[in-house]
């Protein structure tokens, strides 16, 4: 047997043994987004392509760094661990190589599903008619809801996945999801037409124009949600929605929750910055869907089929070589062909 076969057998970091791991994560993380808000971005401004690089920057060499530091980890604690290696053709290192892609990819691929969120953020933020400056602050609240609602997913996906029949189904679920990427016509984004957006405005009273960086002010004595808060929920809603998607599909890359929450939550702080930094050029990537979809395709037949195909997991450098070569390639193609413009009307 494999090493890469018997991960399969085995809870290489169980919850019962790790809970203090995903709790010093998480207030690492609060940690980062208070210094984030609190002192480098305590006052609105309009965020620059330049600050944006270098927040991207930052964001991802902290992904890189963790990952190596887990990868070491691994390294030294699974000699340590009798049930591990009393496993049959079990070899440590090998397993902490694995455990060390399967974050890198999973890593990448909720960035690369991420960057598929940043076409509706374009068109939310210019139906709201929020402006540059206040934009980081929607982003950032909603990045709290997204790591809340992510969490909520991850926790009852890692229960679901331990049956072959969720597996199925999930893997399913990810190629009809890509299909219907691929040969949908671009989606409009009504707001309105919302039902908890509809809920919302029927019983919260809501101004009809901004009032600063504030979600809530007072008028006539009245407290009063402002259109920054109504965007802010519209954002959790679409998150909601891509998460349906994207956690599904990491856990074709790995079955190990600590894995698919942290490299679900480190795509997602760097997703303000990938914002800024491609929100005035999303439109020349118009090939990435495509390869987005592809890639939804190619996780789904990992769950249904190629996984079985290779001996019970598809080999890990394999899909994370896939998964880049996908998204570059949509992406030098975008360049190469670009979008015709629309034709003018009369």
């Amino acid at each position: 047997m494999s090493t890469t076969t018997a991960l399969q057998s085995v809870h290489l970091f169980p919850f019962e043994q790790y809970w203090w791991f995903y709790v010093a994560f998480t207030l690492l993380v609060i940690g980062l987004l208070a210094l984030d808000l609190g002192v480098f971005h305590r006052k609105a401004h309009a965020v620059g392509m330049r600050e944006a690089a270098i927040w991207f920057v930052i964001w991802t060499c902290l992904a890189l760094v963790f990952n190596y530091g887990f990868y070491q980890y691994a390294l030294w604690r699974f000699p340590q661990v009798d049930e591990l290696m009393a496993v049959a053709g079990f070899d440590p290192a090998t397993a902490a190589k694995q455990v060390g892609l399967e974050f890198l990819t999973g890593f990448i691929l909720e960035k690369s599903l991420s960057a598929d969120n940043m076409f509706v953020f374009v068109v939310v933020f210019q139906y709201f008619g929020i402006p540059r400056e206040y934009q980081h602050r929607v982003l950032f609240f909603g990045i709290l809801g997204a790591l809340i609602f992510r969490a909520a997913f991850i926790a009852v996906g890692s229960l679901l996945i331990q049956f072959q029949w969720v597996i199925i189904v999930f893997g399913v679920f990810l190629i009809f999801t890509g299909l219907k990427m691929m040969f949908a016509g671009d989606e409009k984004v009504e707001p309105e037409k919302n039902f908890v957006i509809r809920m919302f405005r029927r019983y919260v009273p809501v101004t009809s124009h901004l009032k600063g960086q504030r979600f809530f002010t007072i008028e006539n004595g009245r407290r009063m949600a402002t259109p920054l808060l109504v965007c802010l929920l519209f954002l959790e809603m679409t998150d909601i929605v891509f998460a349906v998607d994207s956690v599904p599909a990491i856990f074709a890359v790995t079955r190990e929750p600590l894995i698919v929450y942290t490299s679900n939550v480190f795509a997602i702080l760097g997703l303000r910055s990938l914002f800024f930094l491609l929100a005035g050029a999303i439109h020349l990537f118009h090939m990435l869907k495509y390869g987005l979809a592809i890639v939804l395709i190619f996780v789904g037949l990992k769950m249904v089929w190629l996984n079985k195909l290779f001996g019970g997991h598809f080999p890990i450098a394999l899909s994370l070589g896939i998964i880049l070569g996908v998204i570059a390639g949509s992406i030098v193609l975008s360049l190469v062909f670009p979008k015709k413009p629309a034709p003018e009307s009369d």
